[in-house]
């Protein structure tokens, strides 16, 4: 099996500058595409095709647009921030290659310091999320106190199943792709990839945790840090969004 791979950046030049000759060697086929046009002031390496977008689009939007541009049985869809060990596109492709209902793939990330990142998680509940997008999060830490979501107490060395992983690096099945209809575009920043595995889930597709392949993300989690900001405006519309789409998930309040 083949990979093309996605990489959609947004202003993120010196990211791409680390991530980039990381990830070429391990890929059949890489896309970039700048979000934000004039956003990339280096040329590429050799054999990375460039797509710069007129106007801003969706993260959803654009990994549409990377998996419409590409041509492999399996589309991995990167952050410019991630930045995969030398083997961790192949552990990946083998896995989804020798489970053939595998229709996303996801690797065990690390922070930059090589602290574990809580990648692998369980679809959220609308209390949940009231928690850590409120100052509630002040009295009841998300990383200590959601242990369901976060599934903190596991951090296993062999795949499992997954109910929802972080897109930032992410290996999916094209005709998982083609058959659920991709990424919803309509999500403007947040939820896109909890909806992506949500309907993958409903359609029969599995989620896989390979921990075997490791990625380091530098993963900002702006909305963790501050209050009543845009981007906390944009994860409730997110929210409200999937809530819209797939409402027997407001019964799931714990």
């Amino acid at each position: 099996m083949k990979v093309s791979a996605v990489v959609i950046s947004h202003r993120h030049a010196r990211e791409l500058e680390r991530s980039l000759p990381a990830l070429a060697p391990q890929v059949d086929e890489l896309l970039v595409i700048a979000n934000v046009p004039g956003s990339l002031p280096f040329d590429l390496p050799d054999g990375v095709r460039l797509l710069a977008n007129e106007r801003p689009l969706s993260f959803a939007a654009n990994a549409n647009l990377g998996a419409a541009g590409t041509e492999h049985e399996l589309v991995l869809i990167a952050n410019p921030d991630a930045r995969p060990e030398a083997d961790a596109v192949a552990i990946l492709r083998d896995f989804m290659a020798e489970h053939p209902r595998c229709g996303a793939a996801g690797p065990r990330m690390l922070y930059s310091d090589g602290s574990w990142q809580a990648s692998r998680r369980s679809f959220p509940t609308v209390g949940s999320t009231l928690v850590r997008r409120t100052p509630l999060r002040l009295m009841f830490p998300p990383l200590r106190w959601q242990q369901r979501h976060y599934l903190l107490g596991e951090q296993p060395d062999e795949p499992v199943q997954a109910e929802t992983m972080l897109g930032a690096f992410i290996l999916l099945r094209r005709a998982m792709l083609d058959e659920i209809g991709g990424w919803d575009a309509g999500y403007r920043m947040y939820c896109e990839d909890i909806d992506l595995n949500y309907r993958a889930a409903k359609a029969g597709w599995e989620r896989w945790y390979v921990p075997a392949a490791v990625v380091r993300h530098d993963y900002a989690a702006v909305i963790d840090k501050r209050f009543f900001t845009r981007h906390t405006l944009w994860h409730a519309r997110a929210m409200a969004r999937f809530l819209r789409k797939h409402p027997e998930r407001i019964l799931t309040l714990r």
